[in-house]
């Protein structure tokens, strides 16, 4: 008899990780609920665009990296 044999111990398919794994699934309606919201939520904020002070960021950087490529 070796230690898996020993009553009162739970087999190779009922261990408390493949328990947990089973609870943690979502179903289908629940991940596409969860996508629609997100979605929702994300399409806001990319409607909302980026602010004037990024943009110029980001063009300063497009300038330095220019300068240094005609430099190397």
């Amino acid at each position: 008899m070796n230690d898996d044999d020993k009553p009162g111990r739970p087999g190779q398919m009922e261990t408390e990780l493949s328990q947990r794994k089973a609870r943690g699934r979502l179903g289908r309606d629940v991940q596409s609920k969860i996508g629609q919201q997100l979605r929702a939520m994300y399409d806001n904020v990319v409607s909302e665009g980026v602010p004037d002070r990024f943009s110029e960021v980001l063009r300063q950087l497009d300038e330095r990296k220019e300068q240094d490529k005609g430099s190397a």
